[in-house]
């Protein structure tokens, strides 16, 4: 691996700079961002900065949707790539859900033999396949050919149809937002040069800040088998460790504290005695104070929890006794009532003690003072 691109429409900031500083220095490669001049759609992002991607001659790049999570057998698609098509195939990561979830996602017909994506259909309205598209893709320069076709055909398309750029600042903006997926990965079924990979390991979308919970047990899952190393264990005068948990070494945790199952403490953290933390993480900073409870719950950035508080959300994990089961996109609302979700704290929330705060998700810089549930507090 060369160089990272990161690539969006968001305009950047001071945190996100001092990201790709720090992970530059963590691991020793280029990371850049490409800010898009609009929003281009998953395959107009990377045609626009073709050049950048291309320069230094790639012979190979991995195109990945920054909304997953996953093993990321990046190593092993490539060695797929070798065994199957030619010097020009591309790769897509596969997996299996059930059939209703299925829907939700695009469906890939591939032949048993030779894993050929034969058909490609995004989102269906009626079963089509059980495998479906992770968002992880491995391509060769090639690409840009077929995406450039598309480019080309919207222009053309403008051009007998301008009243179809009127909705955009101007036509050259509409021709280029292309998505892989629908106008790309459609007309390259079949044609034996897209091929699925398809992965048993774990795979899971972020499409919510709860989801998040879900994807750190994932992760520490993970850790538990690849490296348990990095894993906090039960040691005389620690904390009272059960199942995977995660403690960064500057935390402060009382040896009377119990954490666990799937457990992430961030940078910095100071628990206190006597206080229970389950299926939550703890980020950077923040403090919980002797005897609270924090049960299904991302705490933000610096906030505190007083003495004796509950903090206590309602997980949205996929079916537990269905293997292929996959997180649901939950809506905030339903029927006009907030979904009883993960409760969030975003940075610097002050909790006072003995409050319960259940199901709810408090903005930023918010300073409590009573119990709260079921609530988005502003």
């Amino acid at each position: 691996m060369k160089e990272i691109l990161l690539m969006g429409f968001y305009q950047p900031h001071e945190a996100l700079s001092r990201f790709l500083v720090s992970a530059q220095q963590e691991f020793k490669i280029p990371i850049r961002y490409l800010q898009e001049y609009a929003a281009l759609g998953t395959g107009g992002g990377i045609y626009h900065f073709r050049d950048q991607i291309l320069s230094g001659g790639a012979e190979a790049f991995f195109v990945l949707n920054a909304d997953v999570c996953s093993e990321f057998p990046l190593q092993e698609m490539l060695e797929f790539r070798q065994q199957h098509g030619d010097a020009h195939s591309f790769v897509i990561l596969g997996t299996t859900a059930n059939r209703t979830q299925a829907l939700n996602y695009g469906c890939i017909v591939a032949n048993a033999d030779t894993q050929e994506v034969q058909h490609y259909v995004e989102k269906p309205s009626t079963f089509v396949s059980e495998i479906i598209n992770c968002g992880i893709y491995l391509f060769t320069p090639a690409i840009f050919q077929h995406i450039g076709e598309v480019f080309q055909r919207n222009q053309q398309e403008l051009v007998l149809c301008p009243y179809l750029g009127e909705e955009s600042s101007n036509g050259w903006q509409r021709a280029e937002v292309i998505r892989l997926e629908q106008d790309v990965f459609t007309a390259l079924a079949g044609s034996s040069k897209l091929y699925v990979y398809k992965t048993d390991g774990f795979w899971s979308q972020i499409k919510s800040a709860g989801s998040a919970i879900y994807a750190s047990r994932l992760y520490l899952n993970q850790y538990s088998k690849s490296h348990p190393e990095r894993l906090a264990q039960n040691k005389p005068g620690g904390p009272i460790i059960r199942g995977n948990v995660y403690i960064h070494p500057t935390a402060s945790i009382d040896s009377t504290a119990v954490l666990g199952p799937n457990v992430s403490i961030g940078e910095g953290v100071t628990v206190g005695a006597g206080v229970r933390v389950r299926e939550s993480i703890v980020l950077h900073g923040a403090s919980l104070h002797d005897h609270t409870c924090v049960l299904n719950t991302i705490v933000g950035w610096d906030s505190t929890i007083g003495r004796w508080a509950r903090v206590e959300g309602t997980p949205s994990d996929p079916n537990p006794n269905d293997p292929y089961a996959k997180i649901d996109s939950e809506t905030l609302f339903r029927d006009g009532r907030l979904t009883p979700s993960i409760t969030i704290l975003g940075c610097s929330v002050t909790i006072p003690a003995e409050v319960v705060i259940l199901n709810s998700i408090v903005l930023p810089h918010k300073e409590l003072s009573r119990s709260y549930k079921n609530q988005i507090i502003l």
